[in-house]
């Protein structure tokens, strides 16, 4: 725990309501960053589009709107760091990562201000707007009819994210997409379909220009810690089943071999298993998530348990092999992330159920466009949206598998 966040949470700040605590954009780290990022909306031609930013609980543009809102925890280092602590995952770690997500935001700006979704050639690159917005997608990791922008392959996440992470990689100043992509004819086309929208929208006068602010960080009456106290809950993965055997594979392959004596291998040094998996936990609950789009709350929730068991079963490991423990529990994770992502459980034999759609007014709207003429759509981001409502079918995995071999072969 940072020394500045420790004294943030043990002072009656964290208590106060998160209004109280006058947060604003001027005169942070955030300033000079949105005036950079202004600079590069110019430099793209973006002129008549202009958006508007505020603070808020996450990233988000409300649909209809051209506000982009900022999480408010970005605002303040121990702000920062506390909500690391709390939560274990930052959508903005740094200066680079905050201009990213800026970028993926703007894309759902343009989509709005110029409603390029109603666009006949942008539902065919994309897909349709209302099409449903399931809160786990199972994206295909390195699926070539996909630009790669914000980790956990987002741009499979539905067509309205497709678009954004699109535009986004479009924007990055210095970035070859065509080169990158030439090998990739689908991502391609995206974003060649891009660069001519962007070309011909250049002197138009955007159709939304809506500012209204959706949780705005002036508007909240709850304190730090009701806040976190209400993100979601940690899923606990099935213990039935347990993975005690699969960390004494890993853990008792580094003790010494019996060759060397009793004596000797009683001196060698020895740490804690479980020391070791919590200490990887948050960078594995990034990387995890770039690469296999397992949520960062569930491999928490994994990872915490593995350490629960490790320290039950009094795993250690030799100090000179802690090179070998972190690769033996990085590709344990990483593979029971992958098995949930494309199986819907940790153990294939034992899938958990599905869960209805979540329909509590208290859950928070993290990503929504509208799914149906009567409804009010909410706010879009790149955190946990809710579910929406509509009646296509979603591809499943091997649909998009199909797809993707078929591109190789065109290719």
């Amino acid at each position: 725990m940072s020394t500045a966040s420790r004294a943030f949470r043990e002072s009656n700040l964290f208590g106060t309501p998160i209004r109280d605590l006058n947060l604003e954009i001027a005169e942070t780290r955030l300033a000079p960053l949105l005036d950079q990022f202004r600079s590069e909306l110019a430099a793209k031609g973006i002129k008549r589009l202009v958006p508007k930013f505020h603070l808020s609980t996450e990233w988000g543009v409300p649909f209809g709107t051209v506000v982009i809102g900022i999480p408010f925890y970005l605002a303040r280092p121990e702000l920062t760091d506390l909500h690391g602590e709390e939560v274990g995952h930052i959508e903005g770690f740094n200066e680079h990562d905050i201009l990213r997500y800026l970028r993926h935001e703007m894309g759902h700006v343009v989509n709005y201000g110029y409603k390029l979704y109603d666009d006949e050639a942008w539902v065919k690159l994309f897909g349709s707007i209302t099409q449903p917005y399931l809160e786990d997608y199972r994206p295909q990791p390195f699926s070539r009819r996909f630009v790669r922008h914000l980790p956990g392959w987002y741009a499979q996440k539905h067509p309205d994210e497709d678009w954004a992470e699109t535009f986004a990689v479009w924007m990055t100043p210095d970035h070859d997409w065509r080169a990158d992509y030439a090998p990739w004819p689908t991502a391609l086309a995206k974003l060649e379909y891009c660069e001519r929208t962007m070309a011909r929208l250049a002197d138009r006068d955007p159709l939304v220009t809506a500012t209204e602010l959706d949780e705005d960080v002036g508007e909240l009456d709850y304190s730090l810690r009701e806040y976190y106290k209400n993100q979601p809950a940690e899923n606990e993965p099935p213990t039935s089943a347990g993975l005690d055997g699969d960390l004494r594979a890993i853990f008792d392959d580094l003790a010494p071999p019996p060759e060397k004596g009793e004596e000797q291998a009683a001196a060698q040094e020895t740490r804690p298993a479980a020391a070791l998996i919590r200490k990887l936990e948050r960078p594995l609950m990034a990387d995890v998530f770039r690469w296999t789009g397992h949520f960062p709350e569930k491999t928490r929730s994994l990872m915490r348990h593995l350490a629960q068991r490790a320290e039950a079963l009094q795993q250690v490991y030799p100090l000179d092999s802690e090179n070998d423990a972190i690769i033996g529990v990085t590709i344990l994770v990483t593979s029971l992330a992958m098995n949930h992502v494309h199986r819907g459980g940790y153990f294939p034999e034992m899938q958990p159920p599905e869960k209805p759609a979540s329909t509590s007014e208290d859950a928070k709207p993290a990503t929504e466009e509208p799914a149906a003429a009567n409804e009010t759509p909410t706010k879009p981001s790149p955190a946990e949206p809710p579910p929406k409502s509509g009646n296509q079918k979603s591809k499943t995995a091997d649909d998009a598998d199909t797809a993707d071999m078929a591109e190789e072969a065109r290719s």
